[in-house]
């Protein structure tokens, strides 16, 4: 059936001029494309194509929304690694290349799709030379974004599913329709609203606004089932204070089909009334969703910016001491008005992003981190190096002392920390669980520290495989992600004397003047660093903004420069975000 046939609410020449693929055509090139367009109706789940199939069309979304799908090597779970919205197109780039699909495209609900076949699109690049150019361009735009692991776009449509009739879900739509209006128009819809209602209208209000809330009721009913079928993504509403039971849409339960669409399971904290410990059940009634806590009007304007990717992730690199620096970047960060949205890190980069997620003041992080690793002492209990230099005691007892037995599902901020599984020999991201035993798995160097051994793993400090693990954060889909790498590129140096074998007698005597070389402390803490450099070129890509301060002369041990390491993080910081500054504070895209 010709697109021109089909009654659409907007009409298809004006879907074509709004294409960044045919806006360039003129009035009877666009009448004559309309002509080849074929139109259909995709339900929810269905396949437009799958990974391998040949190329033969491209296809330009009228209504819903399309997810693409890739698994990854053996495995039977897919990763969905890209949104089409209303308004997009799909399937281009097959046709450019003359290559088979890079990835299967589902309909994540209900979808209206107009197709061009490769016979079609080849008689118009023929015509008009300026399709092809705009076709490559949108491709080339989409592998740039797969590169840094950016979705292709954000969701539309979004059904707020109240637990039960105890939270004013109301409340909520509106502070999150308000916060969502800073990026486009935002339209809240009810039941008394959609009453009645036909496909078209829904479908004529989704064209109108540029971010549409269905407001589902607490009990469940057919307004409440068609608010899900209507999403893009869905908002799982409940009271952290009370008990966690499951949602009863079947969507809301891990499914194959929840898998489809994002879900962000959003714990309201009544005010005064701040509830934590019950993040993992509530997690656990929602097995996949991504969780927030509703504590502070602000929060939800933190869950507006990763709804309309514009959010803004922090990652903070390992460095032993040097890592205080970091401290110094997020107070100039703070100061200038820069919304940290998510965080997480490796090594002493993850005990300070953790302090970021706990909610501290610059205050707070100043005193406890002091306390913790100046007066603390961390790696002064030396035992027999059979497994390490150290117990490992002493980190644990002063990790537990700052972060208590909270655990990251209970922290104010999405959270990670990645440390390295020396069994498997990959990289673990920890999202859940005690915070400060992942914290010390996360900073367990390698002869240093005794690994952490996890249900028959061993678990070493992470920036023997990942010191920067921005491409960690890039899969959380947040909007730009700020990266704050402070390496130990310049550390360690032998002296002017060639030593193949030094003599005991000579390393000793070396004590008691300048050593000419370094310790072995710092030896295995560089040494645990050194495999993930190679890879650090590609991690510093994937920052929208990167932050390297030059902290020369503060050693990898040297806890005593606590101060001057500060310093010179927020000195640079501030010379560092001059510029961006502005753009990042009012939620700008970097690039």
């Amino acid at each position: 059936m010709s697109a021109a046939d089909i009654p659409l609410t907007l009409p298809v020449r004006e879907l074509l001029r709004q294409s960044s693929l045919f806006r360039h055509l003129h009035d009877d090139e666009l009448a004559a494309l309309e002509q080849l367009l074929e139109w259909f109706v995709l339900p929810g789940g269905a396949t437009l194509f799958e990974f391998g199939d040949t190329s033969d069309a491209l296809y330009l979304l009228r209504s819903g929304s399309l997810g693409a799908f890739r698994r990854h090597d053996d495995s039977e779970i897919e990763e969905r690694i890209g949104l089409i919205a209303a308004g997009e197109s799909v399937g281009e780039l097959g046709l450019i290349v003359d290559q088979p699909r890079s990835a299967t495209v589902r309909a994540l609900r209900d979808s209206e799709l107009l197709r061009l076949s490769r016979a079609a699109f080849n008689d118009l690049v023929r015509r008009q030379p300026t399709a092809m150019l705009e076709a490559a361009r949108v491709a080339v735009e989409r592998l740039l974004m797969r590169r840094t692991g950016d979705l292709l776009s954000s969701p539309r449509t979004l059904a707020v599913l109240p637990h039960d009739a105890g939270i004013d879900a109301r409340e909520f739509a509106l502070a999150l329709q308000q916060s969502l209006e800073s990026y486009g128009s935002c339209r809240v819809l009810d039941a008394a609203q959609a009453a009645d209602q036909t496909s078209a209208w829904f479908a004529a209000q989704e064209t109108a606004s540029r971010f549409v809330i269905y407001l589902a009721g607490a009990t469940h009913d057919g307004w409440r089932e068609l608010c899900v079928r209507q999403a893009d993504a869905l908002v799982l509403l409940a009271d952290a204070g009370t008990l966690p039971s499951p949602w009863s849409e079947r969507a809301c339960q891990g499914t194959q089909q929840a898998l489809h669409r994002p879900r962000h399971l959003v714990l309201w904290h009544a005010r005064g009334h701040v509830v934590w410990g019950r993040g993992a059940d509530w997690l656990a009634a929602a097995p996949g969703a991504r969780l927030h806590h509703w504590c502070r009007p602000d929060d939800i304007e933190r869950i507006a910016r990763l709804i309309a990717g514009r959010s803004l992730g922090l990652v903070l690199s390992g460095g032993g001491a040097r890592g205080f620096a970091h401290i110094g970047v997020i107070r100039a960060l703070r100061e200038a008005g820069i919304r940290i949205d998510s965080v997480g890190g490796t090594s002493i980069g993850a005990i300070i992003a953790a302090g970021v997620a706990a909610g501290w003041s610059d205050h707070e992080m100043i005193e406890n981190y002091r306390r913790a690793f100046v007066a603390g002492r961390p790696l002064s209990d030396y035992t027999f190096p059979f497994v390490a230099m150290t117990t490992g005691r002493r980190v644990s007892d002063l990790l537990q002392q700052a972060f208590g037995e909270r655990h990251i599902e209970d922290l104010e901020l999405p959270f990670f920390a990645v440390s390295a599984n020396l069994t498997s020999g990959d990289a673990v991201t920890h999202r859940a669980g005690p915070l400060w035993y992942w914290l010390r798995a996360s900073s367990a160097i390698p002869g240093v520290l005794p690994p952490v051994f996890h249900d028959g793993q061993v678990l070493v400090d992470g920036a023997v495989i990942n010191n920067l693990p921005t491409d960690v954060m890039r899969e959380q889909s947040v909007g730009d992600v700020i990266a704050v790498d402070i390496g130990a590129d310049d550390v360690l140096h032998a002296g002017v004397q060639e030593f193949a074998s030094p003599h005991g007698w000579r390393l000793l005597l070396d004590q008691f003047g300048t050593p000419n070389r370094p310790g072995v402390v710092s030896i295995l803490l560089r040494a645990g660093m050194v495999n993930s450099k190679a890879a650090n070129a590609d991690r510093r890509a994937k920052a929208s903004l990167l932050i390297a301060p030059p902290v020369t002369g503060v050693g990898l041990l040297d806890w005593m420069s606590y101060e001057r390491a500060i310093e010179l993080g927020y000195q640079y910081a501030l010379r560092e975000i001059g510029g961006p500054k502005d753009a990042l504070a009012d939620d700008t895209p970097l690039f």
